[in-house]
């Protein structure tokens, strides 16, 4: 029987529903350095400087983010495309109502607009955007925004996760080395350049409000890549955090 090998964008899928538990082990004990480090506190103080009550989580894994939003008074829905991933949310959340979550699918987002239909005052995708392309993506959750509503990115920094390869746009992989938990399986995921993630936004009709770059307190070098936007009005971006 021939068989055919799947897409990146398929194996990424499945190997979420793989990782599942090793991932939330990996979240609830604090396994991952640079989430100790400041990452996890930059999108959630980035969350919190906003006064939005309605949140999107988009990608919101075993849900810590969404947790955390809610216990701070605001409406969230965490949407995953991992069904395993939505049940550890689901069994792990005591927010009495201010959070809930569906497994969604981001191909369901942008053919469904029914789907985690909004609008939301905030959608945050906290290392969610790992596929390609992402125009249509993007494009469906600025439709979910609303009026004058804010999309958040967190993602890994390209000058940092290039590593020794190119600094082009591409595939790689992910092994989780260093999580201190076996994963079963690797996950690939789309490295892009800062040019690549403007161009991606600009064609969703995003602009950049504003750039962050959190720093590790020891290196001294970027964590990650924190992006504002809204609904580009024709203008670029006006401030670096």
């Amino acid at each position: 029987m021939t068989t055919h090998a799947s897409t990146p964008d398929e194996r990424l899928l499945a190997s979420w529903d793989a990782n599942a538990s090793a991932w939330t082990a990996a979240v609830r004990e604090h396994r991952i350095p640079s989430r100790r480090a400041g990452t996890d506190a930059a999108i959630l103080n980035a969350c919190t400087r906003l006064a939005s009550l309605s949140v999107l989580d988009v990608g919101c894994g075993e849900g810590w983010l969404a947790r955390a939003l809610a216990d701070s008074g605001r409406r969230v829905v965490g949407i995953d495309a991992s069904a395993e991933l939505i049940a550890q949310a689901r069994a792990h959340d005591v927010s009495e109502g201010r959070a809930r979550y569906e497994t969604v699918s981001y191909e369901q987002l942008i053919a469904d607009a029914t789907s985690a239909a909004g609008p939301f005052e905030l959608i945050v995708c906290n290392f969610a955007l790992l596929g390609d392309p992402l125009v249509p993506l993007l494009s469906a959750l600025a439709s979910r925004l609303a009026p004058a509503g804010q999309l958040l990115i967190q993602t890994v920094h390209p000058v940092m996760a290039v590593g020794e390869g190119a600094y082009v746009n591409g595939w790689r992989e992910e092994t989780f080395q260093g999580f201190g938990v076996s994963f079963p399986a690797a996950m690939p995921w789309y490295f892009r350049t800062l040019g690549s993630w403007v161009t991606e936004l600009d064609g969703a009709g995003l602009r950049i409000t504003a750039l962050g770059e959190p720093m590790h307190p020891d290196s001294a070098r970027p964590l990650s890549l924190l992006l504002h936007c809204a609904a580009d009005v024709g203008q670029s971006i006006v401030r670096r955090e």
